[in-house]
């Protein structure tokens, strides 16, 4: 229960998820948001207007999964870092890499950075190790708050399970 540990179970993930044939479709947000605070930033960083919180502002935000386009414009917006855009087909529409890996954007403000093709730890929700990852790539964001977004490269059947990184010694 999220309440008693801070970690999201099945339960609760299965709240957010978008249907299957969605995620089979290409990159889709994926708000791990569980908390009823006053809070949305991330409905006015969506430029297609995926994201809405109906009625009070402290309801849990909704995704129309049939407008996202998996931008990511949304990771850096949100100041719980529960924002991911997951895309467990990336690696079969390119030619750099085997078709069993999947991509995942994730919010990150630690220092230093990684760069792009750095090897990291890819950590469950726990912070538990679970695979390596390449980075392809690394967005700084011109926001105040200068969350980074980073994607990464992971098993196909881990995009749902790693939520952060850790840069190895």
């Amino acid at each position: 229960m999220i309440n008693k540990t801070g970690i999201a179970t099945r339960e609760d993930l299965r709240k957010v998820m978008p249907p299957e044939e969605r995620l089979e479709r290409g990159a889709c947000v994926i708000v791990e948001c569980f908390e009823r605070i006053p809070c949305n930033p991330c409905v006015d960083a969506c430029p297609k207007g995926a994201i809405e919180i109906k009625g009070n502002i402290n309801n849990l935000p909704e995704v129309d999964f049939e407008k996202c386009t998996g931008c990511g414009l949304c990771i850096s917006s949100c100041p719980g870092l529960a924002i991911f855009v997951i895309d467990r087909n990336y690696s079969s529409r390119t030619t750099t890499t085997n078709h069993d890996h999947g991509l995942v954007m994730l919010p990150y403000e630690f220092l230093p950075l990684p760069k792009a093709d750095d090897i990291v730890e890819g950590l469950s929700r726990e912070g538990k190790k679970l695979c390596d990852a390449r980075v392809v790539r690394v967005l700084l964001t011109k926001k105040q708050d200068r969350t980074a977004i980073i994607s990464i490269l992971v098993p196909r059947d881990l995009v749902m399970e790693v939520r952060n990184i850790r840069i190895p010694e």
